[in-house]
């Protein structure tokens, strides 16, 4: 079931990173820099950055899945704490978000019950090729070629 998800996640026309940030010392960061180095058209999502800044680019935040400009066709990553993340995720779903992917730590049974319940596409918990769950930096590449989306990599 989850690899199905990934590959659906992938499909997505666009994506986002709720809890991106500047310091690329922590993994909002580098979650982010990762869809950016795999040119894949990506939204910040921060309630209190104005912008991201990667060597290389500097991009607009939305403050909350609420002001994606096209929610419905964007898969969403989350690497906020739990209680953040079940919050946003409410949002994500009231906005038809359709896919969601939970990077390890962000979650909890209340956060992928209710994603399970709301979402057609899920990823999180166990699986995937890392030790500690699906991790957009290890089974990433592998979901972009289960989804066919080419893709070339560029600077951070």
């Amino acid at each position: 079931m989850t690899e199905a998800a990934v590959t659906r996640f992938f499909q997505s026309p666009q994506f986002a990173v709720a809890g991106a940030n500047n310091d690329p010392s922590r993994f909002g960061y580098k979650i982010f820099a990762w869809y950016h180095q795999h040119s894949l058209p990506v939204t910040p999502i921060h309630p209190r950055e104005p912008t991201i800044r990667l060597p290389s680019r500097e991009y607009p935040v939305a403050a909350t899945p609420k002001s994606l400009t096209s929610p419905t066709e964007t898969s969403l990553s989350f690497v906020t704490p739990p209680p953040v993340t079940l919050q946003l995720l409410k949002q994500a779903h009231e906005v038809g978000i359709p896919a969601v992917w939970f990077q390890p730590g962000t979650y909890n049974d209340e956060v992928l019950e209710y994603a399970r319940d709301n979402f057609p596409a899920v990823i999180g918990g166990r699986g995937g090729a890392g030790s500690e769950g699906w991790c957009v930096l290890v089974d990433g590449e592998d979901g972009l070629e289960s989804a066919g989306r080419t893709w070339k990599q560029q600077k951070l």
